[in-house]
C-alpha cells in the first residue's frame, strides 16, 4: 500500500497493462431458464458422501497453524482413512508446536520436529516436501504467494478464505489457479456454503428456474464482534499486527472481505453473475483494535439494472442476521433450504434424513470432497469463483473508504495492493489512519 494513502477514488483506481479482462474473470454464466419439464444437473453439483472414498494414502502440510488451520488439518485428517498431516509452518514457532499438541491429543499424530518450522519462509519448507496436500490458512494477505509456491511445487490446495486482500492479488490468485487447473491439480476453497447439501439441492432447483429469473436480493453478515489482542510492550508492530491480524485491513481485507464473501458468494453462486458497480457506506464505531470499519451496508449493481443489497455489521448487542435472500419472476428462495411462489407460499423445503446422516460439518464435508476429487482423479477447482467473489468484495470496502461509485472494469484494472513493501519483524511502514469517505 502507498505509505502517504488517502481514501480517494484516485488513490485506488489506476490502470495496469497486466490487468485481466472482465470476461477472462467472469465465471461461466448460468442457464436460468430451464426447461421446466427436463432437469439439468448444474455445473459443480456434488453428490454428498459421508466420508472420502478410500484410496492412496495423502498426507498434508499446514500453513497457518492458528485456530483455523489447526481445525482444518483435524477435518482432513477425519475426512476418510489414510489421511495424515506430516508437516506444520507458521511465522510464530509457538503456534506450530501448540498445533502439534493439539493434533497429537485428539487424533494421535505425531509430527517431528524436523517437520516444524518457523518464520516468514517457513512455508517454503512445507512446499519443498513431499508432502501431497497442502493446507493454507494464514491471514489472507499472504494467501496469493502461499497459492502460487504450493502449485509450482504441484501439491493440491485447500486454501481458507478469502483469496487475496486486494485486486493484485485477486488477479495473482486468478493465474495461478488457471495453472493448478493445467497441472491436473484439486484446489477447494473455504467457501464452505457450496459444500452443505441443503445448498446445493436449493441451488439445483434455482439452476432448473424455480423462481424464473431471478431479479433482486438481499444478503447479510450481521454478528457481534470478533475478537482481538491488545498489544503488548515487547512486541514490535509486524508482531502486533500478525497477532491481531483480523483487525487490520491489510492482513485480513476488512470484514466486508474476510467474513461477508460466504454471503456474496452464494450470490454469485446462485446467480451465475457478478455486479458491474458497487456504491454504499461503512464506518467505524466500537472497533477497538486496527484500522478496519465495523459496518458496511453496500448496493451491488448488475447488468440489465439488477441489484443486490449487501449488509456485514460486527457490533455486539445488535441485531444479528446471516442469511441470503434472491427474489425471482416466478418466486423467492432463502437460498439454503426453501422455494416460494410469487404468494408466498412454501412450494419446497430441504430436511435433512431423520437419521441426520448427512448433516455433516461444512468445514469436514469440504475435505470429504476434496480428498474424494484427488483419489478419483476427477480434478475440482474452486480458486477462481472464490477470487470472483472476493473482488466483490473489495469493490464494497472501496466503495465505503472512499465514497465513491466503483466498478468492476475498475477494480479489474486497479494496482491497488495492500501492505507494506518488506515482510519483517519491526515497524510497520504504513498508514495506520481509518479511512475517511470523500477526503
Amino acid at each position: 500500500m502507498d505509505n502517504k494513502r488517502s481514501y480517494n477514488r484516485r488513490h485506488f483506481i489506476k490502470n495496469s497493462a497486466g490487468a485481466i479482462g472482465t470476461a477472462a474473470l467472469i465465471s461461466s454464466g448460468l442457464a436460468l431458464h430451464a426447461c421446466k419439464n427436463r432437469e439439468k444437473t448444474p455445473p459443480g453439483y456434488i453428490n454428498f458422501l459421508n466420508k472420502a472414498v478410500d484410496g492412496r494414502g495423502l498426507t498434508a502440510g499446514i500453513v497457518g497453524c492458528g485456530n483455523r488451520g489447526t481445525g482444518a488439518a483435524l477435518d482432513f485428517i477425519n475426512a476418510g482413512n489414510d489421511l495424515k498431516i506430516t508437516h506444520l509452518a507458521d511465522v510464530f514457532e509457538d503456534k506450530v508446536f501448540e498445533c502439534r499438541d493439539r493434533l497429537y491429543k485428539e487424533t494421535g499424530e505425531k509430527i517431528t520436529d524436523l517437520a516444524c518450522f518457523s518464520g516468514f519462509d517457513a512455508y517454503k519448507d512445507i512446499m519443498s516436501s513431499n508432502v501431497d496436500v497442502v493446507i493454507l490458512a494464514t491471514p489472507p494477505y499472504f494467501r496469493p504467494a502461499h497459492f502460487r509456491a504450493a502449485i509450482e511445487s504441484r501439491k493440491h490446495v485447500y486454501m481458507e478464505k478469502p483469496a487475496a486482500v486486494d485486486p493484485v492479488g485477486c488477479r495473482s490468485i486468478i493465474a495461478t489457479s488457471r495453472m493448478a487447473e493445467r497441472a491436473g491439480l484439486s484446489v477447494v476453497t473455504g467457501t464452505i456454503k457450496r459444500h452443505q447439501p441443503d445448498y446445493m439441492e436449493t441451488y439445483k432447483r434455482i439452476y432448473n428456474g424455480a423462481v424464473g429469473r431471478i431479479t433482486g436480493g438481499n444478503c447479510y453478515y450481521n454478528q457481534g464482534s470478533l475478537w482481538h489482542r491488545k498489544r503488548r510492550e515487547e512486541w514490535c508492530d509486524m508482531e502486533y499486527m500478525l497477532k491481531d491480524w483480523v483487525n487490520w485491513s491489510w492482513l485480513s481485507g476488512d470484514h466486508i472481505v474476510e467474513q461477508h464473501i460466504h454471503n456474496l458468494d452464494v450470490v454469485s453462486w446462485f446467480t451465475g453473475d457478478l455486479p458491474v458497480s458497487a456504491l454504499g457506506f461503512g464506518s467505524r464505531q466500537r472497533r477497538k483494535t486496527g484500522d478496519q470499519y465495523d459496518n458496511f451496508s453496500i448496493d451491488f449493481k448488475y447488468k440489465n439494472n439488477m441489484h443486490i443489497h449487501s449488509m456485514c455489521r460486527q457490533i455486539d448487542g445488535c441485531s444479528n442476521k446471516n442469511e441470503e435472500l434472491l427474489r425471482g419472476t416466478e418466486g423467492t428462495t432463502n437460498c439454503v433450504n426453501e422455494i416460494r411462489d410469487r404468494d408466498n407460499n412454501v412450494v419446497w423445503r430441504f430436511n435433512y434424513p431423520n437419521n441426520n446422516s448427512l448433516k455433516i460439518s461444512p468445514f469436514r464435508q469440504t475435505h470429504i470432497d476434496f480428498v474424494t476429487a484427488i483419489r478419483t482423479n476427477n480434478p475440482i477447482n474452486e480458486a477462481e469463483n472464490m477470487a470472483n467473489s472476493n473482488l466483490t468484495a473489495i469493490m464494497g470496502r472501496v466503495s465505503a473508504y472512499t465514497g465513491q461509485e466503483i466498478t468492476r472494469e475498475e477494480m479489474l484494472a486497479s494496482e491497488l495492493k495492500l501492505g507494506p513493501d518488506k515482510i519483517k519483524f519491526g515497524k510497520v511502514n504504513i498508514n495506520k489512519n481509518i479511512a475517511i469517505p470523500g477526503v
